[in-house]
């Protein structure tokens, strides 16, 4: 089962007098692994080179910047893979200390880089949601924040109009069973919405 990290965690190795500042962290696409790169790139100016690997299903991506090809993005993002990660990005800032590394160095590098924050990293199981949205009577409403509160689903937004509107997330798994015990707890009474 896939798992990602619960918050970011840090490395820092020098290997023949260049640094190597590894990064894994939580993201969930494209859009917010290029604006962690483009901060780093701000935050580092020295830097020769900011790599990043990111495995977040269909947007996964490595890059190289400007390091050999493929000698930093995909053996990064090899590591994400080979631990079974999902919507993990790495970074990897480099500070060229002088001394080439070669080919066969700098994917040791990246790798290590990426390896040794992982070491440090809190993993967690990542379950996919699922939103639902329901109306019930205003006599029921109770009953069925306590249903839902019992099955840790997650209640979001809860409107009253002619009835009461409850939206609320939990994961995949187990949304068939909670639609038939909250059926059943409000004898028939319940009227599914699409999702919104």
């Amino acid at each position: 089962m896939p798992q990602t990290l619960a918050v970011p965690v840090h490395s820092d190795l020098l290997i023949k007098k260049s640094r190597f500042i590894g990064c894994v962290q939580p993201m969930a696409d494209r859009a917010g692994a290029l604006e962690v790169v483009a901060r780093l790139k701000a935050e580092h100016p020295g830097a020769a080179h900011v790599c990043w690997a990111l495995l977040a299903g269909g947007q996964s991506a490595a890059n190289d910047d400007g390091e050999p090809g493929g000698t930093a993005g995909r053996p990064m993002l090899d590591v994400l893979r080979h631990q079974e990660l999902e919507g993990v990005l790495a970074t990897v800032v480099r500070y060229f200390g002088g001394v080439k590394l070669g080919a066969g160095g700098l994917v040791r590098a990246y790798t290590d880089a990426v390896a040794q924050a992982l070491l440090g990293a809190e993993k967690v199981l990542l379950q996919r949601m699922t939103a639902l949205r329901c109306t019930v009577p205003y006599a029921l409403e109770g009953r069925m924040r306590r249903e839902l509160e019992a099955a840790g689903a997650l209640l979001g937004e809860v409107s009253h109009g002619a009835q009461v509107e409850l939206n609320f997330q939990l994961p995949e798994t187990r949304a068939a069973a909670l639609k038939a015990r909250l059926d059943e707890a409000a004898q028939g009474r319940v009227g599914w919405l699409a999702p919104a």
